[in-house]
C-alpha cells in the first residue's frame, strides 16, 4: 500500500521483474523509495486518493500483459492522476514516443539507458510532481472555501469578480446597499482573500471544478 508522507516515492510498472527490482535497487542506492508493480491492474489497487500522493515519479513500461503502459497512461491522465509519468520502454519507436508524449508523457527513455540519464529524468519529475501536488491542494483548498458561500454570497461575488459597483449589485439582486457590503466582506473572509485580484485568482484557478451552491 502507497503510504502518504512527503518523502519522494518512485512507482515502477515493468512485467519484467529483474528490470523492476534493477530500477528499484538504483533509486534507492540515492537514498529514494521505490515501490514495484507487476501490471497496470497491481498499481490502479494500490493507488491512495490524489490527495493522498506523495511527491514522485511513474516509471512505465509500455508492453505489458493486460492494459498497456499507454492505455494506464491515458487512463490515469483521464481520472486526473498528478505524478508525472515516465515511460521506459524497450520497443519504442517515434510514433510511440509522439503518441506519450502528447498524452502527457513527462519523458520518454529507451532500453538499454544510461543509469543516470534516468536518475536526472526522475530527479526532474520529482521536482516537477511536487510543485504540481502543491497546486493541486490549493486548489482542493479553494473549492471549500468556495463550498462555504452561501447562494447570495456567491450573486455577489459573481457580480463584484465583473467587476459591477455595489449599488448596481444592490438593484439587481433587490437589495441595500450596506447589505451588499456585508456580503462581499463575508465572501473576503471566507475565502481568506486579501484583496480582490487575490480573489479573481483565486476563482479562476479552479474555473469549470465548482458549481455554485444550493440556496442557503
Amino acid at each position: 500500500m502507497i503510504d502518504n508522507n512527503d518523502q519522494p516515492l518512485v512507482l515502477i510498472v515493468d512485467d519484467d521483474e529483474a528490470m523492476r527490482r534493477s530500477m528499484a535497487f538504483l533509486f534507492s542506492s540515492i537514498g529514494l523509495e521505490a515501490q514495484i508493480f507487476a501490471s497496470a491492474a497491481e498499481l490502479l489497487e494500490a493507488l491512495p486518493a490524489e490527495e493522498a500522493l506523495r511527491p514522485g515519479a511513474l516509471v512505465l513500461d509500455v508492453r505489458m500483459p493486460g492494459m498497456s503502459g499507454l492505455e494506464l497512461q491515458r487512463h490515469l491522465t483521464d481520472r486526473g492522476f498528478l505524478l508525472p509519468i515516465l515511460i521506459v520502454t524497450g520497443h519504442g519507436d517515434v510514433p510511440m514516443a509522439v503518441e506519450a508524449l502528447k498524452a502527457g508523457a513527462f519523458d520518454f527513455i529507451e532500453k538499454p539507458f544510461k543509469e543516470q540519464l534516468l536518475l536526472d529524468a526522475v530527479a526532474a519529475a520529482i521536482r516537477f510532481s511536487r510543485e504540481n501536488l502543491t497546486r493541486g491542494a490549493r486548489r482542493r483548498s479553494i473549492k471549500g472555501r468556495l463550498a462555504r458561500l452561501g447562494r447570495r454570497e456567491w450573486e455577489v461575488m459573481e457580480r463584484v469578480l465583473a467587476g459591477k459597483p455595489n449599488k448596481v449589485i444592490a438593484y439587481e439582486l433587490d437589495l441595500s446597499i450596506k447589505t451588499i457590503e456585508v456580503y462581499r466582506a463575508s465572501v473576503m473572509t471566507k475565502m481568506e482573500a486579501r484583496s480582490l485580484a487575490e480573489l479573481a485568482l483565486m476563482v479562476s484557478s479552479v474555473a469549470g471544478g465548482w458549481t455554485e451552491p444550493g440556496a442557503c
